[in-house]
């Protein structure tokens, strides 16, 4: 397994949450000889009622496999947490017209920094997670942050805001893994979870409709649906609830004297609350060769130097795409990045990520 090996008497805290992934991890730190025990986090509960959580049956989960595992549950409330240093920030990066991924900050904030404090308060020597990531003790003694065996569930991209600090106290026993092996192992250890779903899309929305959730923190403020020569196809309820390369839900289909081809969103005029869009899924508007991010993030503590060329990642999952980086003579905080093709529908407040080999090097904001 790829991990450091168990010290005597060292004591893990792994978050589990009520998925297989997090279950497993549990598993295998335990068969590889570590002192175990999980912590279940609840960071949500603006859709609690008197009579429905929405973490109950996560919690139910968790506390299952620990249970079948013979380990001690801890349990801990983040939602304030959680809404002041992730939501507040999510809903202001959609108020400016940007789409922001939450996943990121949720790591850097809650799962990496409040979990780690809270489980280092309790006694423990290090934090584990279910992520598919890992992680490689150089000679210096720092920690690179390394892609995970299965290609196609990696989460570096997810983790790129990582300090060295929360990586020095980090297990990933998922690293060297793939899905269905996790699955396997699940289902051998008589876990009632073994083929739960993943969770997909954004945790605290749940099944709804994304655009319904966003509805009851920024109401419809409606506006144009505007070509790029200004010509009005159409109105939408909100600029914030789309983004860019965004071919549903625009309602402006039928344009006799335009044809069939669909239609996306091309660019966003907060100022004038306008949609840009532009026809056909290649229209040269939705291709950039290059983009501008800040703030910055290092894993290292620095970058490899003012100019390089690695490879990066605008989504989670795109294939690696190799670029030059150049750090900005005025502000290292900022980066240009110009891509060797052109990338489709670049989002601002998406993260840039970079990559050299299996390390993930940290990445930015898309301005």
């Amino acid at each position: 397994m790829s991990m450091r090996p168990p010290e005597p008497n060292h004591k893990v805290i792994v978050g589990l949450s009520g998925g297989v992934d997090s279950s497993v991890a549990a598993l295998r730190l335990l068969e590889a000889g570590w002192q175990v025990e999980g912590l279940f986090m609840k960071n949500w509960e603006e859709d609690d009622t008197t009579t429905y959580c929405a973490a109950t049956a996560d919690l139910s989960d968790a506390q299952a496999v620990a249970d079948t595992l013979g380990i001690r549950l801890h349990t801990v409330n983040f939602a304030t947490e959680y809404w002041d240093q992730v939501f507040e920030h999510f809903l202001a990066e959609y108020q400016a017209g940007r789409t922001p991924n939450p996943d990121i900050l949720c790591n850097r904030e809650i799962k990496f920094k409040a979990f780690l404090d809270y489980a280092r308060a309790l006694g423990a020597d290090y934090i584990a997670t279910g992520h598919y990531a890992g992680l490689n003790h150089t000679p210096t003694d720092s920690f690179e942050l390394c892609c995970a065996l299965d290609q196609h569930k990696d989460q570096t991209y997810f983790l790129h805001l990582l300090h060295q600090h929360a990586l020095r106290y980090t297990l990933f026993p998922l690293q060297s893994i793939t899905k269905p092996q996790v699955r396997a192992l699940a289902a051998q250890a008589g876990f009632a979870n073994a083929r739960k779903k993943d969770s997909t899309g954004i945790c605290f929305i749940g099944e709804r409709r994304f655009r319904d959730f966003l509805a009851h923190y920024l109401p419809n403020q409606p506006g144009e649906i505007v070509t790029t020569h200004g010509e009005v196809l159409g109105t939408h309820q909100g600029a914030w609830y789309y983004t860019i390369g965004q071919r549903e839900g625009l309602g402006i289909g039928g344009q006799a004297k335009y044809g069939a081809a669909p239609w996306f969103v091309a660019a966003k005029d907060v100022a004038q609350n306008q949609l840009i869009v532009v026809q056909g899924h290649d229209h040269p508007r939705l291709f950039r060769r290059s983009l501008v991010a800040h703030p910055m993030h290092w894993i290292a503590g620095s970058p490899p130097a003012d100019t390089f060329q690695c490879l990066a990642r605008c989504r989670h999952r795109q294939p690696l795409q190799a670029c030059t980086v150049t750090l900005s003579q005025e502000d290292i905080t900022t980066a240009e990045v110009a891509f060797d093709q052109p990338q489709r529908a670049v989002t601002p407040g998406q993260a840039v990520v970079f990559y050299t080999g299996q390390i993930c090097l940290g990445g930015g904001t898309i301005q």
